[in-house]
């Protein structure tokens, strides 16, 4: 996935993907609002490689009411689209509610953030809503050895596509564990597992308290809650929300599991807009922990890792390939030196 290549005094083009055709109807009412143009609005059964290669959208915006249903499609869609996909923000409320107030300031604000404001605009401003992530059901979890490197991977905008290339490089059973901080809209946590997980040798566990995690899994933070890793290798949530305007707050997350564990992390930083991350790079940096960043030229938006880079205190950059070499050979020399030792 690249950044959008747009054209000066040209507004942003937008396609949108929606399995409902109210929503569809009420999502491109709301770009056009907004002085943006819809390039294309489809149901997802009538998306194919030829609508996507010949459509002009600068970003896609994906809204599925039944994931289930649309579930490789979605996989399918984060593998072959080459601009931004946002995910959408859920059914619409009533119009002129409140509600819908603020579903189309969470929009307009992230549709500014990717492809920039649009001629002649009108202003609006962000407001952050509350998400309430229901229980997962029981997913038949059995806990395995504790793993012994425990690291983090934070990621935002073009974040699934990069982190996915990274995860298919790295061999089997190589002695590591992550835990995945992407910026991204609630209920979307499983399709990444499917993103992830389709040609990766790892297992993705659901975050709960007490969950021991091991060397080949990986555990996706949650959105409503902050979330780290102990010093005996268990998840641990707190029930209070994350800080910051991003959900899960990246540098929060590389601060807790620095404290937690010290040596036994590192971070890697994917593509991603704003700065999260960066802060916290700079107290690893203090603290002898590793941290590394995607190449500003294979990112779909170089921001985030450019920030940490700027901090003076990321040991390593490289393509998502690169990193996950990079990492095997660290991993493995790690763990070599600990067994002769």
């Amino acid at each position: 996935m690249s950044k959008p290549d747009l054209q000066k005094g040209v507004n942003p083009q937008i396609g949108v993907i929606a399995d409902s055709t109210l929503q569809r109807h009420v999502v491109c009412k709301a770009i056009e609002s907004a002085g943006y143009v819809v390039a294309v609005t489809l149901p997802p059964e009538k998306v194919d490689d030829h609508v996507i290669s010949d459509s002009k959208a600068d970003l896609w915006l994906v809204d599925i009411e039944d994931e289930e249903q649309w579930s490789d499609f979605i996989v399918n869609l984060f593998e072959s689209v080459q601009v931004p996909i946002l995910l959408g923000e859920g059914n619409a409320p009533s119009v002129n509610s409140l509600q819908f107030q603020r579903w189309e300031q969470k929009i307009f604000s992230k549709l500014k953030d990717i492809v920039g404001t649009p001629i002649e605009a009108p202003e609006t401003v962000a407001t952050q809503i509350p998400v309430q992530q229901p229980e997962p059901v029981d997913d038949g979890y059995v806990a395995g050895e504790p793993a012994t490197n425990i690291w983090v991977i934070g990621a935002s905008l073009g974040g699934p596509a990069a982190v996915k290339l990274f995860l298919n490089e790295l061999p089997k059973e190589l002695p590591i564990a992550f835990i995945i901080a992407q910026h991204i809209d609630p209920g979307f946590e499983h399709t990444l597992s499917q993103v992830w997980g389709r040609n990766s040798h790892f297992d993705f566990v659901q975050p709960r308290s007490g969950r021991v995690i091991s060397h080949g899994q990986i555990m996706i933070v949650p959105l409503e809650q902050v979330m780290t890793v102990d010093q005996s290798s268990k998840a641990l949530l707190f029930g209070q929300p994350w800080a910051g305007p991003y959900s899960p707050c990246i540098d929060q997350v590389m601060s807790l599991m620095a404290d937690h564990l010290g040596v036994q992390t590192g971070a890697i930083l994917f593509s991603g807009m704003g700065c999260d991350g960066a802060e916290a790079t700079v107290k690893m940096h203090k603290m002898g922990i590793p941290v590394w960043a995607q190449s500003s030229e294979t990112c779909a938006n170089s921001s985030m890792p450019d920030s940490a880079r700027e901090t003076g205190c990321v040991s390593f950059t490289g393509s998502p390939e690169q990193l996950a070499q990079y990492l095997t050979q660290y991993i493995t020399e790690q763990y070599d030196d600990a067994v002769i030792n």
